[in-house]
């Protein structure tokens, strides 16, 4: 037996046969071979050809299997198989004449890959995966070899997945992850999490195809075993069988209020990133929608969303959800999350830049466009629409008198709508030092907690080398937790949090104290934050009487 640890993208335990995939090759293993200049890029576009066949087979069944927003993986790639830039560069490799077809896909595949790793910006990076896997996908076309396919149960090891390989599998074959490599934001991580499969990545696995050979995973441990004898086999089937009886305890939680035991009632929302997330929302019972971030509709296109497209995904969820409340927070486009055609400055400190509601401030047709739609969305349910990035008083009062004119501008058209509660993420320390008078002027707060421990603490979340100083529980961020909830109920309005710290177990007692409204967090943390706030012993000093 080989014991080892790793990060858990996703909790649960498993074992069963590994099913090893292979890296896609790098060019320097291909041979050096090749054939006249014209047969080659002969073979190039005939590879084009296959590739883009593939894809568009691959992002229609992801769509009906999976869902739209693992499919837009797939439509990003068929983009990238369209770039100009990559395929023209490509042709001009083989013009040289001393590199094959195959050969030439990845190097460019690389070398684009190296420019998106570069920049300063989580998505960016995640683009990196995308173009070597389609430039691989090319290169595989040529040399007429097919990508692996899932025909068994089987745990899947790999040193990383591609994006299309973690869609294109079936995921009732799926039994886990095991990556040596990865990220908690890589596509394999959120599908685990989407899927609920159990995952480590970063793991301490031997480098030798272990295909064949059985491993037993315990995520909650951070663990995998590799050749588990029997005594590890049960041990993992009963903490499964525990798993499993705790996952039907939770779901006995569906359809109850989530109400302390002190009395004080406390909405149990979920986060979404699409309007496909929705499902899985309700499927948790989720008491509402407390962030949806619409950024989606924006990040991976070309160009900005029309009207009716924002529209059509808003109304699907408001619909959905109805008549539950859904909070839709205005486009959060800056800092880590960039779109080339906002055509944004380079700056020093993103995070501290142009980016939220100050692009919305400045860039008003953009900022109006997207509010038309939501305003439109709201008669088919309960919306609310949250600004984020707030400082000033000034500046909400500006973001109102755009409101006004969104709804003048409606009416006049004699187009359905209805004016939504409007509020605010409270994320900064300006906005919290205000927070007495920003309550007078909207008719909710919801406290962004991962920016505001940034930007209080003076802490980059995104650096790796600062984990050390990075404390969630920061006694400057709980009082200033507290006042904002305190300057909220003052002003008879509604308080939630939407940031991580949601669903931290050690501080739902503190956020019940504190008389926070609503907890908005994943929608597998749902059920799990809701059991914690029946049980919990803590007394609200700070209760509300008003609705969402």
């Amino acid at each position: 037996m080989i014991k080892g640890k790793g990060r858990a993208a996703c909790s649960g335990v498993t074992f069963g046969t590994i099913l090893e995939i292979e890296a896609p090759k790098e060019s320097s293993t291909l041979e050096d071979a090749f054939l006249p200049i014209d047969k080659e890029l002969e073979l190039f576009e005939k590879g084009l050809s296959i590739a883009a066949e593939e894809l568009d087979l691959l992002e229609e069944k992801t769509r009906q299997e999976v869902g739209e927003e693992e499919a837009e993986i797939l439509g990003i790639q068929r983009m990238m198989l369209d770039d100009p830039d990559i395929s023209d560069a490509i042709r001009e490799l083989i013009k040289g004449g001393t590199i094959s077809a195959a050969k030439a896909c990845l190097e460019v595949g690389i070398k684009n890959a190296r420019e998106f790793e570069a920049l300063d910006d989580d998505y960016m990076k995640a683009r990196a995966a995308d173009v070597k896997d389609v430039t691989s996908r090319i290169s595989r076309a040529i040399l007429g070899k097919n990508t692996i396919e899932l025909t068994k149960p089987s745990v899947i090891v790999a040193e990383d997945l591609t994006p299309s390989q973690t869609v294109s599998f079936d995921r009732k074959l799926i039994l886990g992850f095991v990556l040596r490599k990865g990220t908690m934001n890589s596509h394999a991580s959120i599908l685990a999490r989407t899927m609920n499969i159990p995952s480590l990545i970063n793991t301490e696995l031997p480098k030798e195809n272990l295909t064949g050979r059985t491993i037993a995973v315990d995520a909650d441990k951070q663990e995998f075993i590799l050749d588990p004898d029997q005594d590890v086999i049960n041990e993992i089937i009963n903490a499964k069988e525990k798993f499993y009886e705790r996952q039907l305890q939770l779901l006995k939680l569906r359809g109850k209020e989530t109400i302390a035991p002190c009395g004080h009632k406390i909405v149990t929302a979920a986060n979404i990133g699409s309007p496909d997330d929705v499902e899985m929302a309700l499927e948790n019972d989720a008491e509402g929608i407390g962030l949806f971030r619409s950024e989606f509709l924006y990040i991976g296109k070309p160009t900005y969303p029309s009207e009716d497209e924002q529209y059509r995904a808003y109304a699907k969820v408001v619909s959905t959800m109805s008549p539950r409340p859904v909070i839709i927070r205005t486009l959060d486009i800056g800092a880590d999350k960039k779109c080339d055609y906002f055509n944004l400055p380079n700056e020093e400190n993103p995070a501290l830049g142009l980016r939220a509601i100050r692009i919305c401030l400045t860039q008003v047709e953009i900022f109006k466009t997207q509010l038309r739609a939501l305003f439109r969305a709201a008669a088919r349910g309960n919306l609310l629409v949250m600004f984020p990035m707030i400082t000033s008083v000034e500046e909400v009062r500006r973001c109102k008198e755009i409101c006004d004119e969104v709804a003048k501008e409606l009416t006049e058209k004699n187009i359905e709508y209805k004016y939504p509660k409007l509020g605010i993420m409270i994320e900064t320390p300006a906005a919290v030092l205000l927070a007495d008078k920003l309550a007078k002027e909207v008719s909710f707060f919801s406290v962004g907690t991962n920016d505001l421990m940034q930007y209080t603490c003076a802490i980059d979340r995104q650096n790796q080398h600062l984990g050390a100083f990075y404390n969630p529980h920061h006694e400057a961020l709980l009082i200033a937790l507290e006042m904002i909830a305190k300057a909220a109920h003052d002003n008879n309005i509604f308080c939630g949090i939407c940031g991580e710290l949601g669903a931290d177990p050690e501080l739902t007692d503190k956020f019940i104290e504190m008389g926070f409204d609503e907890l908005s967090v994943t929608p597998s943390s749902i059920l799990p934050l809701r059991e914690r706030v029946l049980k919990s012993s803590s007394q609200c000093k700070n209760p509300f009487n008003g609705t969402m």
